[in-house]
């Protein structure tokens, strides 16, 4: 049933992604330095900078890197739960310890780079996008295709491709420390792939919005017809007030011109932020979430004996995750909830139909092609992620949600809502993990629309 489901869902899609008009991307770009961890120069490395010391971040994750030891910490608690973690590093000795280190490759980064390169350089659906740092390196790693950003000349404003806006600003580089499945590190084992991410810029953290899009952004809304929003998770008590006003005032530009907003979610270690994103989730459209970050919010709610359920089980219970989601709509009045996991996605939404699921599963094969390759060029690298065969660990999750809700083909009603299921296809030997969660989303949010459209 599946292996059909995908392939129709695939046809509907492709088909109608000319649809959709023109999406803005803000507000986080950076450059991903990639490194593929070594079990035996990590532990080199743990025992240099002392282990002791070292073990004890590895059991709870700090609200930002201070030192090498929280550096190393931090990456063996990805380790060890097989979890994402991005935290920002202010400490200027530990950002040279990561240079030093190295990387492998690099790559364009930050949640609207990501989707750029997808939606535009792959897809062909027009972007707007905002780039904090225009660095020849960062522009560079833009895709050829329809990709804009804002430009002033003679004070007017011009859409160009990053390539054409010909400046030589700052590079901003996060370091990303990758580890397959069965990764082991002293008595760790990464039960499956992920990776830890160590945000060495200070522009992305600080949530820098370019002054083309602070005084035009009436404008530049005008030619977008959806809008995916990203880039809150370095945020502090500290510094987030300012830019939360401003996104405040491009949210309510967006909502008067009737612009479905979607917020990419991302795990974010400051409490205070988390409270202040639920206050003004209501502006958005859609939200997109993991496990990880489902349970942070459910702790901010009071919901703690929830959130522990949502970090106890591999597959993770769908049953949990429903009874979060709901939570969360209710509380925050948002029209869809996407979650995505390893093995299964699940989408509550206000409104009905199965153009849910198909785009769903849309974004399962585009996740596919990602993990399968580390990037995707074109639709034809989509259309081989059909081979990957679908989640098998995933038929427990469905026939619990069959049995709690009377779920059939992936649809369920739950009190007013309606719950979309999709197992995922898994790939054994993932190229990389960065950036999947940014394709399953922005997919599945734009594959919506257009089948919605269609």
């Amino acid at each position: 049933m599946w292996d059909r489901l995908y392939a129709s869902a695939f046809e509907k899609v492709i088909n109608r992604l000319g649809n959709i008009g023109r999406v803005l991307l803000a507000y986080n770009t950076n450059i991903d330095a990639i490194k593929y961890l070594n079990s035996r120069d990590l532990e080199e490395r743990v025992n240099r900078a002392g282990k002791e010391e070292v073990l004890r971040y590895s059991e709870e994750l700090p609200e930002k890197i201070m030192s090498v030891q929280q550096l190393l910490g931090s990456i063996l608690w990805s380790v060890k739960l097989g979890k994402a973690a991005e935290l920002f590093v202010e400490s200027c000795s530990t950002r040279f310890y990561m240079k030093l280190w190295g990387w492998d490759e690099l790559r364009m980064g930050g949640q609207v780079g990501i989707m750029a390169n997808l939606l535009g350089g792959v897809y062909g659906i027009p972007v707007i996008a905002h780039v904090p740092q225009i660095s020849r390196l960062q522009a560079g790693l833009f895709k050829d295709g329809p990709i804009y950003v804002p430009k002033i000349e003679n004070g007017q404003l011009r859409l160009v491709h990053p390539k054409e806006f010909n400046a030589d600003e700052e590079s901003c580089i996060h370091f990303i420390y990758e580890f397959p499945r069965g990764f082991t590190v002293f008595d760790f084992e990464a039960p499956r792939e992920n990776r830890f991410i160590g945000s060495a810029d200070d522009y992305n953290p600080n949530l820098f919005i370019r002054t083309e899009f602070r005084k035009n952004f009436d404008e530049i809304a005008k030619n977008v017809d959806l809008a995916i929003v990203s880039g809150l998770q370095a945020l502090t008590k500290d510094n987030y007030r300012e830019p939360f006003e401003t996104i405040r005032g491009h949210l309510e530009v967006l909502n008067d011109r009737n612009v479905p907003a979607h917020l990419e979610f991302a795990f974010t270690p400051d409490e205070t932020v988390r409270k202040a994103i639920l206050d003004f989730l209501g502006n958005f459209w859609s939200v997109g979430l993991n496990e990880v970050e489902l349970a942070s919010i459910m702790e901010v709610i009071g919901e703690k004996r929830l959130a522990e359920k949502l970090l106890a089980n591999d597959p993770v219970d769908p049953i949990a995750v429903t009874e979060a989601m709901l939570k969360l709509a209710e509380r925050a009045g948002v029209k869809r909830i996407h979650f995505h996991t390893y093995g299964y996605y699940l989408a509550l939404t206000d409104y009905k139909g199965e153009f849910v699921r198909d785009a769903l599963l849309f974004a399962a094969l585009a996740a596919a092609a990602k993990a399968k390759l580390g990037d995707v060029h074109s639709m034809d690298d989509i259309v081989k992620a059909m081979k990957v065969p679908v989640n098998e660990r995933a038929k427990p999750v469905e026939e619990a949600l069959a049995k709690e809700y009377g779920m059939e083909k992936g649809l369920a009603e739950v009190d007013d809502y309606q719950l979309a299921f999709v197992p995922t296809k898994i790939v054994e030997k993932p190229k990389s993990t960065v950036g999947i969660g940014d394709t399953i989303s922005s997919s599945a949010f734009v594959g919506e629309f257009a089948l919605k459209m269609g």
